[in-house]
Formats: structure tokens, C-alpha cells, sequence
């Protein structure tokens, strides 16, 4: 059960809810699919294309993000690719998470959260836009 789908939304804070939809809508019947992983997939989704509209596109014209979907027996890949700002996630700062959450900057775990809830993240800039590879296996059964 192999299938590879594509959304693609203006770089807005409004896009995420449709970027959410799509994951739902595309991995709701797989039937190795369970409630964790799909909420993980959801939130690194969510995390990287915040960053992508906060940071990505800061100072420009937002322009647009790409979410591509391919969903194996054994995985699900998620592409995210945009048009903004190169940045590479990993030289961002790690959160102290010894600090109080008062005592803490705002953001800087988006990239946290992604780090935990995949298998691989991999990043690339080139001609054809930034690409942010999600990995994340799935589990033999569902759960």
C-alpha cells in the first residue's frame, strides 16, 4: 500500500489547519496508522512549516510551501519544501530543558519536537527550494 500525495498552501499561519488536514486525509486508513503517529507526523509538520512562515520567509514576500506525502508499509516520508531563507536545523540551539518553562525564550522547540517525533531529518538547499525530509517508521501494527 504505497501512495505519494502533494498539498501545496501560501506560507501563512492560516495553511497550517489544511496542512494537518492533508496528513489526516492521507494516512487515515493505512493500517499500520495509529493515534501517536499521527499526531506526530502533525506536529513536526506543523513545527517546520511555523518556522518556515516565521523565519523562512521573514523579510519577503511570503511565497509558498510544499508538502508531499509518501506512505510505505513500513514509513511515512514527509518533503517540505519552500522558497525562503536557507537555514539548516541542525545549528539551530538546543532548549535548556533543565530551565523552568518561565525561564525559558520563547520558541525554539519546534525544531526539538521534530528531532523527537522522527526517525530522520534531513535537509537541503539547492535551485529547487529548501527540503526538509521527515522520516518516521511505523509501527507493525496497529495500536
Amino acid at each position: 500500500m504505497e501512495r505519494k500525495r502533494q498539498i501545496t498552501r501560501a506560507a501563512e499561519l492560516s495553511s497550517l489547519a489544511d496542512f494537518r488536514d492533508f496528513i489526516e486525509a492521507s494516512c487515515f486508513d493505512h493500517p499500520a496508522m495509529n493515534d501517536r503517529v499521527l499526531y506526530d507526523l502533525k506536529l513536526a509538520v506543523d513545527e517546520a512549516c511555523t518556522n518556515i512562515i516565521t523565519h523562512g520567509y521573514a523579510g519577503m514576500d511570503p511565497g509558498s510551501i510544499i508538502v508531499e506525502l509518501e506512505i510505505r508499509e513500513e514509513q511515512v516520508e514527509l518533503t517540505i519544501t519552500d522558497f525562503g531563507h536557507a537555514f539548516e536545523p541542525r545549528n539551530a540551539p538546543q532548549p535548556n530543558l533543565e530551565a523552568a518553562l518561565a525561564d525559558q525564550d520563547p520558541g525554539g522547540f519546534g525544531l526539538f519536537f521534530i528531532y523527537q517525533t522522527m526517525d530522520n531529518v534531513d535537509y537541503a538547499c539547492g535551485e529547487a527550494g529548501n527540503c526538509l525530509r521527515l522520516t518516521r517508521r511505523l509501527p507493525t501494527g496497529k495500536g
